[in-house]
């Protein structure tokens, strides 16, 4: 069989061409490969270049990598936090001429750490559980979705920092299953798996000494069903108010919101007699705050991010001499927000230079300086204004934390 890429954009296969198909990806030169860290996977997988992208190569049989990659591709069309596909490469045969297994190929995701890499340095209990606090929001995401895992676990995760808290993608969709609705049984099926894995995977940190003395790995790993179940609870729950109490009903959208879910659909049920009504949010879509952002000043960004983005937002254009909400003479929402983008956030986020900033995006940048003018402003019992957190940031925070937030080969 002759040498083929199936790519999802029309320039990705004249790149990938470029890279070394007739080895086994073992032995791939240094040249073509990228150090960054890796987790723990069941099938050889690099970092390469591919013109100006990094890209995550895995090696596996043409049926599975075929598999992964329309599935990878499902995900993303749903919008489900998953890493990129780009494409996958078949009939490959090493000089001379034996067969070499297939890879799949997706986009690095940019700021994203496996699970394994950010034990290097002990982490403490509470930054373990944002973790499992993302790895639950992913998981209900993925269910909602119809998504079956099969494999959920830490390392089938990468985290990215989001404004305090963490953001999971998964990784590895090769055990999937995608259904219009799942079942009961398939939901807390994935959830045993994941305790499972999970404490298995905290009991090797343990043995390695890289766990942190107080944390209970099985007592971690029955954490995330907690949490699970919890958020599911909230998320699917069947709210029966009384009659004409219809603001009870915009409460729990706005928790909902607070959560960072959108109601798309919901189902209202007057009782026969008249005296109740039963509200079910039937379709719950994630990223609240993120479509909001976006719509506004056309930032993309993690949701906690959004969030922390838009209070800062709401709070500035309180200032603004031309913001007179329900005014028709007022400047537009909109028209304040672009305004912000271009006036107050691009400007702060340059003036950080760029060799400090390691693999932070311009948004967690923008929340770092705000948290850090926050703490100044406790500090000095006054509120110390931007521009001098931002200078005391670039002086005495980023040259401190360059080590850190520069990801490091294995």
């Amino acid at each position: 069989m002759a040498l083929q890429i199936n790519a999802t954009k029309p320039e990705h296969p004249a790149l990938l061409l470029e890279l070394p198909w007739h080895l086994p990806l073992e032995e791939w030169p240094q040249e073509y490969l990228v150090p960054l860290p890796r987790g723990i996977s069941r099938h050889v997988v690099r970092y390469a270049r591919a013109g100006d992208e990094v890209i995550a190569v895995k090696e596996l049989a043409q049926r599975p990598a075929l598999r992964e990659y329309e599935l990878l591709r499902d995900l993303d069309r749903i919008g489900i936090p998953a890493v990129d596909p780009l494409a996958v490469v078949t009939g490959r045969t090493d000089p001379a001429g034996e067969p070499l297994e297939s890879v799949l190929i997706t986009r690095h995701l940019g700021g994203s750490m496996p699970y394994r890499s950010m034990f290097e340095t002990t982490l403490r209990p509470a930054t373990m559980h944002r973790l499992m606090d993302a790895l639950a929001v992913l998981l209900v995401r993925l269910h909602l979705a119809g998504f079956a895992w099969g494999d959920c676990s830490l390392s089938n995760t990468l985290f990215r920092r989001d404004a305090g808290a963490y953001a999971a993608y998964l990784v590895d969709a090769e055990t999937g299953d995608l259904h219009p609705e799942l079942s009961v049984g398939q939901r807390e099926y994935d959830l045993d798996l994941a305790r499972v894995n999970i404490s298995g995977e905290l009991l090797d940190l343990e043995a390695s000494g890289a766990l942190h003395p107080s944390v209970d790995p099985i007592e971690f790993g029955t954490e995330i069903c907690a949490r699970y179940q919890g958020l599911w609870q909230e998320l699917t729950r069947t709210s029966v108010y009384p009659a004409g109490k219809y603001h009870y009903i915009e409460r729990r959208i706005r928790r909902l919101n607070d959560l960072g879910f959108d109601v798309a659909e919901m189902q209202i049920e007057h009782a026969s007699n008249g005296d109740t009504v039963t509200f079910v949010p039937k379709v719950v879509d994630a990223g609240h705050h993120q479509r909001q952002l976006l719509r506004l000043t056309g930032l993309d960004a993690e949701e906690n991010q959004a969030r922390r983005l838009l209070n800062d937002l709401e709070s500035w254009m309180a200032s603004q001499d031309d913001y007179a909400p329900g005014d028709p003479l007022g400047a537009r929402p909109e028209v304040l927000a672009h305004r912000w983008v271009r006036e107050v956030f691009r400007p702060t986020v340059r003036s950080v230079p760029p060799g400090l900033r390691g693999p932070m995006d311009a948004a967690e940048i923008y929340h770092e300086l705000l948290e850090h003018r926050w703490y100044l402003s406790e500090r000095a019992q006054h509120d110390i204004g931007l521009g001098t957190a931002v200078e005391d940031y670039i002086r005495n925070i980023l040259p401190k934390a360059r080590e850190t937030l520069q990801p490091t080969d294995e």
